[in-house]
């Protein structure tokens, strides 16, 4: 639901650096207010609806936007898989392209990230795959087009695998998950995890963010993630967003997808960013191994080749969020590739 401009969350505008995020309402002590951790009080671009789910044996909400196309329909749907760092606000250049271009836009925020519930169990992505398949069922949708950004891509490619008669093609933008981790990161325990991401401060995870996905964005850019993270820190949950968080690190970890892509018989299009390197785990990787982790184009590319209808397209001079870094090159690639089919 789109909350009123007289809350004056800091908006999202997780877009091209040209659109500017709203100036956040200050407290007393001049700092933004706290956060809950479902993001109440957060404004999104558009209306935000919910699904009733169970898990962990506890109600749960999943939330996401629903969007119309613009002008003339062409009966068509995508939805749109946001990466772990990210809630699905940050698609609003993506939905705009898209929907102008008579789409049909869904946009949800999984279990465990942006403005759906948060479970303390453990994550796997076939559980995530099955809660998108209740989402399409719940719309009345038989099936659909993906794009899907980062730890998304991996959702995707679990979707594709496990629900093959409901996709119709895949975009995967700077997907992880193209090498399996656990040939180069050791098992990591969630204590260490939480210490880690516990003491991580706005200078560390904007630095992380800006390093790590090598982004040729300016850092006002990805301000708004960064001011996120800190104002959900002030809520009285925060220990159980981050387990949360957690939990989908050692998803990630734990359950790869890269022997499953070239599996995928739907027409799949990745989209990487020339820069990019990201390789969640990398910190913990013995030093020697560390260099070799994160050729994701390369990745792409190979993997590609062996899929039955996939192609690979490079973007130089970017880095992991492709759709804010080369939101024009982005949304035409995209589109054109959903026209195709």
């Amino acid at each position: 639901m789109r909350i009123a401009a007289l809350l004056a969350g800091l908006m999202i505008a997780a877009a091209a650096p040209r659109i500017a995020a709203a100036q956040d309402a200050l407290s007393q002590d001049g700092a933004p207010p706290p956060l809950g951790i479902a993001l109440e009080g957060f404004a999104y671009p558009y209306p935000v609806n919910y699904l009733d789910l169970t898990r962990d044996g506890e109600a749960q909400r999943l939330a996401y936007m629903d969007v119309a196309p613009q002008g003339s329909a062409n009966g068509r749907t995508v939805f749109l898989l946001h990466g772990r760092n990210f809630p699905s606000s940050y698609w609003q250049p993506v939905i705009a392209a898209l929907t102008g271009a008579g789409y049909r836009v869904v946009a949800p925020d999984q279990l465990g990230f942006g403005k759906s519930s948060k479970p303390v169990g453990p994550f796997t992505f076939d559980r995530m795959a099955a809660d998108t398949v209740a989402l399409m069922d719940a719309m009345g949708l038989e099936r659909i087009d993906v794009i899907a950004h980062s730890m998304g891509g991996m959702l995707a490619v679990r979707l594709a695998r496990n629900a093959p008669t409901r996709i119709n093609s895949l975009v995967l933008e700077a997907p992880i998950g193209l090498e399996d981790y656990r040939f180069t990161v050791p098992p990591v325990p969630d204590a260490v995890l939480l210490k880690r991401e516990g003491e991580m401060t706005a200078d560390d995870y904007r630095r992380q963010l800006m390093t790590s996905y090598a982004l040729s964005l300016p850092e006002s850019a990805i301000e708004p993630f960064v001011s996120l993270r800190e104002r959900v820190k002030g809520s009285g949950e925060y220990r159980r967003w981050l387990q949360s968080f957690v939990n989908s690190y050692q998803a990630i970890w734990g359950q790869p997808v890269v022997h499953e892509i070239p599996l995928v018989s739907v027409p799949t299009l990745f989209i990487m960013g020339g820069n990019d390197r990201n390789a969640p785990g990398k910190a913990y990787a013995p030093e020697g191994l560390r260099k070799g982790m994160g050729d994701n184009a390369a990745h792409a590319r190979a993997l590609a080749a062996r899929m039955p209808n996939g192609r690979a397209e490079v973007i130089e001079g970017v880095g992991h969020l492709v759709h804010m870094e080369a939101t024009d090159r982005f949304n035409a690639d995209a589109i054109g590739f959903l026209d195709s089919h």
